[in-house]
């Protein structure tokens, strides 16, 4: 059977391939009376959009977004609401290799793999266009959760990686890398280049960051809100990895450095530290939540790699078309959109239960 739909309560559906007429998401289990329209949702799909610099695919996409069902008169009615987005701007003929031959590194194998059959028009489900529909649905996500600051930024390209301290949240939108150093945007301008100009490609790490979440999200033991998360991270294409709070690094530490020791304070209980990333037991402690996002470079690319065809014969293939030289870039609204899809469907989980 496959799997298109995540969550429990506040539950989403994605649909659509990368070069079929459109692509979409059904939300189901929003709360009614909140106030949604089209206008709440472009501004998160602009920011993901492709075709914006250089440094990303050339697709010129709108990603326009239009509202089928589930809202009247501008507020959620609390039935299923579907989201529909438009391709306007599909090359399908760039991918006449691709049908014939895999994309070492891509999906290209495993849905052969798989189904006996594959829609090879840009990678079809298995394509980072997909995941347009799901900055649809973390946008509606985003209404339930008015508590929480969701933040996500790129703290590394291609293994050059962002001062922490010249952190800086505003330079984030000042830049086309969602970088908060200027410093190492600068550098990433000339790498991300460079790259693309030969041809290749390069990987990145997105990290992220929600603030204001309470105490009290999750559940033990199969209903972790880390386990969830880093389900959600995984699930997007092209991620090969996910980290909470100090990920691997706590391996390194002992007992007493890893603790995140706690003492009263003016507002109640206060931690001197974070290596856990906001959840303990897989529920959250009011700490910021964190988590980072590995992506893998992009496999469509115009160096020439070894490959075989579909009936097993050695080749070499090389990817013309669009596509992004760091797929990772336009990584951060689509990471920030699943923390809040997560972050949604926990909250209500956690009313349902234990009410407020």
């Amino acid at each position: 059977m496959s799997v298109n739909s995540f969550g429990r309560i506040f539950r989403f559906t994605t649909w659509g391939e990368s070069h079929g007429p459109a692509l979409g998401a059904v939300v189901d289990g929003c709360p009614p009376r909140l106030a949604l329209s089209e206008g709440a949702i472009q501004p998160f799909l602009d920011a993901r959009r492709p075709g914006q610099s250089k440094y990303t695919t050339q697709r010129q996409e709108p990603d326009a977004v239009r509202i089928l069902s589930g809202v009247f008169e501008g507020m959620t009615t609390g039935t299923p609401i579907s989201l529909m987005i438009e391709n306007t701007d599909q090359r399908s003929k760039d991918y006449s290799e691709v049908a014939a031959a895999y994309r070492p590194g891509h999906a290209d194998y495993a849905y052969d793999a798989k189904y006996g059959f594959r829609d090879y028009r840009g990678g079809g489900r298995s394509s980072a266009r997909e995941t347009a529909a799901r900055v649809a649905a973390g946008a509606v996500a985003r209404l339930v959760l008015p508590e929480v600051e969701i933040l996500a930024w790129v703290s590394q390209i291609g293994g050059d990686a962002i001062d922490p301290a010249k952190f800086d949240a505003e330079e984030i939108g000042r830049n086309p890398f969602f970088c908060p150093d200027p410093q190492a945007a600068e550098r990433w301008a000339e790498l991300v280049d460079v790259t693309r100009r030969a041809g290749s490609s390069i990987g990145a790490v997105v990290e992220c960051v929600a603030r204001g979440v309470p105490a009290g999200w999750g559940a033990p033991v199969y209903g972790k809100l880390d386990a969830d998360l880093a389900a959600a991270m995984m699930g997007i294409n092209a991620v090969k990895g996910v980290e909470i709070g100090d990920g691997f690094d706590v391996a390194r530490l002992t007992g007493e450095e890893n603790a995140d020791a706690m003492h009263p304070g003016e507002q109640g209980l206060e931690f001197e530290a974070n290596h856990a990333g906001g959840i303990a037991g897989g529920i959250s402690t009011g700490q910021p939540v964190r988590v980072r996002v590995a992506f893998k470079p992009t496999s469509s690319i115009l160096t020439p790699v070894a490959t075989v065809t579909k009936t097993g014969e050695a080749t070499e293939i090389r990817t013309r078309g669009r596509h992004d030289p760091c797929v990772g870039i336009r990584g951060a609204p689509v990471v920030e959109a699943m923390m809040a899809l997560v972050l949604a469907d926990h909250k209500l989980l956690h009313r349902a239960q234990c009410g407020g």
